[in-house]
């Protein structure tokens, strides 16, 4: 057995006492600096996880804002209930005609005031809201719209984007307050309206899109009208680096749009002129 003298013991406990006090220090000095740049540690977290490739960070909806998607199966089309949570004043953006009964019921459940459509004469009748739509589209409407407009429902404000190209009336609505647009029928998830039919024009649709929603931010989320795949939003950087069409050059992108060689729309005889009309025409009689 090997015996340690007092002074050997002394030593040891001088060391044990200085390596602690480094400890503290150092983790004093991480805590710190933290403290005064609690984003860059933020961002250090994102790198260390997703390597060189950093998603850019969303803003988080207010509390005060309601969101809800919903769907029409058969038309494979998204609509967005809206509302503020203070005031009860609601919004629809993209609904669906065969649907407005299921959207009134729901406006009624959750107790909003349903201020705005765009669009379906029949939501207009069942709800008392006002119907708005691009002046442009040539379509009857309470209130037409322009690029540059606002729409406001409670303490929320929509700013209006004309982004024709898929036809002269589309519309994409931004919501800066809560880092969001809805593209319509204009921008869709790794894909984009066809302009094959209805003023359709390639040119104008990717003009609109890079210089009216690819200059938003990047972190903005974008809710299209439409999906076929089961996806149900994206983002502008996504868009920007992911679309398969929208990332081509103008010229090539024409040729894309004008070689798809889609299949005639089912019930667009039927639905132009419904769209023209708010629907109000098809509206079943009950």
């Amino acid at each position: 057995m090997r015996i340690v003298g007092r002074s050997m013991l002394s030593a040891l406990k001088r060391l044990s006492v200085s390596h602690q006090n480094q400890t503290i220090l150092a983790r004093s000095s991480s805590v710190r600096s933290a403290q005064r740049n609690p984003e860059s540690q933020s961002q250090r977290s994102v790198h260390s996880q997703f390597g060189k490739m950093s998603l850019p960070e969303r803003k988080p909806f207010t509390p005060d804002f309601f969101f809800r998607q919903l769907f029409d199966g058969e038309s494979s089309t998204y609509s967005y209930l809206l509302a503020d949570l203070k005031t009860g004043e609601a919004v629809i953006i993209d609904p669906v005609l065969e649907q407005a009964k299921r959207d009134a019921q729901l406006v009624k459940e959750l107790g909003f005031k349903l201020k705005y459509s765009t669009g379906s004469g029949w939501l207009r009748e069942l709800t008392g809201c006002q119907s708005v739509i691009a002046a442009t589209s040539g379509a009857k409407a309470d209130c037409h719209l322009k690029g540059g407009d606002h729409v406001d429902f409670g303490s929320h404000v929509i700013d209006t984007l004309a982004t024709p190209g898929h036809t002269n009336g589309c519309m994409s609505y931004v919501i800066k307050d809560q880092g969001c647009v809805f593209t319509g029928d204009t921008l869709l998830i790794r894909g984009c309206g066809r302009t094959d039919f209805q003023e359709g024009s390639p040119k104008n649709l990717y003009e609109n899109v890079h210089s009216k929603i690819f200059t938003l931010p990047d972190s903005y989320r974008i809710y299209p009208a439409h999906d076929y795949k089961g996806q149900l939003e994206s983002s502008v950087w996504e868009e920007k680096r992911y679309n398969p069409r929208l990332t081509k050059d103008l010229e090539e992108f024409i040729k894309i749009m004008e070689n798809l060689n889609l299949p005639y729309p089912k019930k667009i005889d039927a639905s132009l002129p419904a769209n023209r009309e708010c629907g109000v025409n098809d509206i079943p009689k009950e």
